[in-house]
């Protein structure tokens, strides 16, 4: 059996992990990979056999059927994220996923498009009327962020908190480093007591809940009474710290595959009801998802023809999939015409993310809002110089895009 793929594939992929994805893929879809490090891990690179792994209840998302260390480093780290529906598979996902589903229906989303117009025409407002901005910490960020945080009705001066809990959270839960395992755990407890807090007061005042997350969420576990407190303070806590993150990385990633694809540029902004359509091929072709959540096989199996033994770490490469040339024209190529576009950068069956919606409305009226009030811009250091990190247990994206413009309209 050949060597296994090197752990920098998935901790450090860089600006460009696709050429080796595409020589993986041309070899075989599933290869063995050294991660986490001295584990029984695979990696599938192919279309196909991700959407057939995605669906694949052999493939277990619960702590319970993954190894010991890894069970236990996880509860001892994030006790918090281990009762999350991120970590559960059906049913106790879908009795989960019912609560996480009720905070993006449509009519929600409807009366929040408003608030994140505004949200966004602010922060560029904020923006010098010429010169530079890094466009992740003047503008990706604060975004998302600044939305779920008034979708949850957190007060302005608690915002920031969820930003630095969230550079925590969002790592792997089974993070060997010890330093940053005991920061996860003091961060866990904080974020903890803080929702506990906010739960306790909520429901202290059950006659002046307000039209808030926060108090829908209360509303429905306490109507429904199948809900823990854990699992409500979990599923917070995905909601606010996942939803910002992956959202600011795919502004960040998007902007930068236009600037690198100028005739893209100019037809987005000549057509800019394409808007949507591009969105997805961001998503595509650099989504800020590298990667599945965690998925362990709960018992002997194959996949893709390669035997995986029980309790081995599988790693669904949802960016090797995306440029498989078997379902995508020229999947190298940037086209924000693409269609069909079929990507995953959201995942696929059961757990397909909940909060797509919201990742969607808001990357469309920040994308729609930069191109028009900023007619022209250029990046401010060259293309090789741009740092690309792998940020958290499963992302991957820009750390820094420093832009250049020379006039910013009204809003």
């Amino acid at each position: 059996m050949s060597e296994p793929v090197t752990g920098d594939y998935i901790t450090n992929p860089g600006a460009n992990p696709h050429d080796l994805s595409a020589r993986l893929r041309a070899e075989c879809p599933v290869h063995r990979i050294d991660y986490p490090v001295g584990a029984s891990a695979y990696v599938v690179v192919d279309y196909k056999t991700n959407q057939e792994a995605f669906n694949d209840p052999r493939l277990s998302k619960q702590l319970e059927n993954a190894p010991a260390w890894f069970r236990e480093r996880t509860l001892s780290n994030s006790p918090v994220v281990a009762a999350s529906m991120v970590l559960s598979d059906p049913p106790e996902h879908t009795r989960l996923r019912r609560l996480v589903s009720r905070s993006f229906l449509p009519r929600r989303l409807k009366r929040l498009r408003p608030v994140v117009q505004g949200i966004t025409d602010d922060l560029i407002d904020a923006f010098p009327g010429s010169g530079e901005i890094d466009l992740l910490t003047d503008f990706s960020y604060p975004l998302p962020l600044t939305t779920i945080c008034v979708l949850f009705g957190v007060p302005e001066s608690d915002r920031a908190l969820f930003k630095y809990w969230g550079t925590y959270l969002s790592g792997s839960p089974g993070d060997t480093d010890p330093g940053r395992a005991a920061k996860r755990r003091e961060v866990n407890d904080e974020v903890t007591e803080y929702l506990g807090a906010v739960l306790a007061d909520r429901r202290a005042h059950r006659d002046q809940l307000r039209e808030d997350l926060f108090s829908d969420l209360v509303r429905a576990a306490d109507e429904d009474d199948m809900f823990t407190d854990e699992e409500l303070v979990s599923t917070m806590i995905q909601l606010i710290l996942a939803g910002h993150k992956t959202t600011a990385t795919l502004i960040g990633n998007g902007t930068v595959a236009l600037l690198r694809h100028p005739e893209q540029l100019a037809l987005l902004r000549s057509r800019p009801e394409l808007v949507s359509s591009a969105v997805e091929e961001f998503l595509r072709y650099e989504g800020s998802v590298d990667r599945g959540s965690l998925r362990v096989a709960a018992q002997d199996m194959e996949l893709g023809g390669v035997h995986i033994p029980k309790e081995s770490f599988v790693h669904l490469s949802i960016s090797a999939a995306n440029r498989d040339p078997s379902v995508f024209v020229d999947p190298d190529r940037l086209d924000i015409t693409r269609s069909p576009n079929q990507h995953f950068a959201f995942g696929h069956g059961p757990h397909f993310c909940a909060g797509s919606p919201l990742a969607r409305l808001e990357a469309n009226i920040a994308f729609e809002t930069l191109l028009r009030r900023l007619p022209s811009f250029e990046l401010a250091v060259p293309f090789e110089e741009l740092p690309w990190i792998a940020d958290s247990s499963i992302g991957r994206g820009v750390e820094a895009v420093p832009l250049r413009y020379e006039k910013r309209l009204p809003r």
